[in-house]
């Protein structure tokens, strides 16, 4: 069904901003641990920015050798942060880069491979995922609602009444409105939730007017990648995890464009994410995964075609180079994207139980994988110190709600679903030595 360009055009600039201040959070953490220069910094954030757009169209496209083609946006992936920083502090930063390049690489090979692990996804594991992805995201969100961590007016009523007031205001206009508005109803909560908030003094239009109108990109921004061992074991690691967080959104998008995933879609899809990869180190950017987020927006808006993702990607590959452009979406203040936060997040935890209602739940085993599963990623989420004391190399799988959750939901079908069949023919096979037993 066609539909109007400005319809697809607003929707992109929705799609934008639910996903830009988790994009542009990565790329001020980590410089700022480096002790970048301002200058730096800049470029650190433009560059993340072009290459979300980038890496989104690449996924998107769908050809014979990569891109999955479901309306999916990409963006850099949190669980590169900590290992970033470690490997910057310790080998330098063009030894992430170096291991960025290679871990990248090793996804573009291990691809065809890796999409034949299908059967350890099934409804009860992928379902599981998102689950645990919304509910690992909705502390951001109830942060964010408060003023967002370490403001001195965190929690202070005039944010708790902004966050509320924008999720209300949200939540109106869904009930009362059909179409077009209706399917805005994020972005224009969003924008009324910044009038208000610029009436009561809480927009600071400062970041504005110090951007630079054209920012120039250019290949090894910070000099010649360097390789060493354990950063290259290390990010890679990270990337093989990213692909699982990447799995259970794949199959949450197939089932909200009713659009059944083969093996070679899946290779497809990690094969875009490798490359998205290994041009984030070529600039200096950020390792890439697909973000949650944005199908919470998918599934509020209604709106599922692929021509908004193109628009949406290619927006942020103009506010690549126009950081002032940019600079604008930042003046949302922290309560107004909370509010809104809440009803996207909150979207992502309700379509993994959508898809969890696929699983035989008379089944005591798949009630134990998702016990287990949730409660692993809420209980890491809510108590990240809880595996302080392990090794670096370790951490990387235990210090994150979604990939630790993740881990235990796969690891538990294998042993309970995969690993099992052989098992149960042996006790319910009446011609087996285990039935005359």
């Amino acid at each position: 069904m066609k539909q109007h360009p400005f319809k697809i055009a607003s929707l992109g600039i929705q799609h934008v901003l639910a996903m830009y201040a988790g994009a542009v959070i990565v790329p001020l953490i980590v410089g700022g641990a480096l002790n970048l220069t301002g200058e730096q910094l800049t470029y650190l954030v433009s560059i993340d920015i072009l290459m979300c757009g980038i890496a989104t169209i690449l996924q998107v496209w769908q050809n014979r050798f990569f891109g999955i083609g479901l309306p999916i946006v990409l963006g850099c992936t949190f669980t590169a942060v900590g290992p970033m920083i470690a490997i910057g502090g310790e080998y330098g930063v063009s030894a992430i880069y170096g291991s960025i390049l290679v871990s990248g690489l090793i996804v573009v090979l291990i691809a065809s491979f890796f999409s034949k692990l299908i059967k350890f996804f099934p409804p009860v594991v992928t379902g599981s995922v998102v689950t645990i992805i919304g509910i690992t995201l909705i502390p951001v969100a109830m942060n964010n609602i408060a003023g967002g961590q370490g403001s001195p007016d965190f929690g202070s009523l005039s944010n708790i009444s902004l966050a509320f007031g924008t999720l209300l205001f949200i939540i109106l206009l869904y009930r009362f409105t059909k179409g077009f508005i209706r399917s805005v109803a994020i972005l224009l909560g969003l924008a009324g939730g910044t009038i208000v908030a610029a009436l009561m003094g809480k927009v600071n239009f400062a970041a504005v007017g110090e951007a630079s109108w054209f920012h120039m990109v250019k290949p090894f921004y910070f000099g010649t990648p360097t390789f060493e061992w354990t950063p290259i074991i290390t990010m890679t690691l990270v990337a093989i995890v990213s692909l699982v967080e990447s799995t259970g959104v794949y199959f949450a998008l197939s089932d909200i464009t009713g659009r059944k995933l083969k093996e070679s879609d899946l290779a497809k899809g990690y094969r875009a994410e490798g490359l998205a990869i290994m041009l984030g180190a070529l600039f200096n950017a950020f390792p890439y995964t697909t973000y949650s987020q944005n199908v919470g927006l998918l599934q509020l808006s209604g709106v599922k075609t692929k021509n908004v993702i193109y628009t949406m990607g290619t927006m942020l590959i103009i506010l690549g180079f126009v950081p002032k452009i940019g600079a604008l979406t930042t003046v949302i203040p922290t309560p107004v994207l909370g509010g809104a936060m809440v009803a996207m997040f909150g979207m992502v935890i309700a379509y993994g139980i959508k898809m969890l209602s696929k699983v035989e739940f008379a089944s005591q085993e798949n009630l134990l994988i998702i016990a287990c599963s949730v409660g692993m990623g809420l209980g890491v989420t809510a108590v990240p110190d809880l595996f302080a004391q392990l090794p670096e190399s370790v951490k990387i799988l235990t210090n994150n709600g979604i990939v630790a959750g993740s881990l235990t939901a796969i690891f538990l079908n294998i042993v309970f679903n995969v690993a099992r069949p052989a098992k149960q023919s042996q006790t319910t096979n009446p011609n087996s030595q285990g039935a005359v037993l």
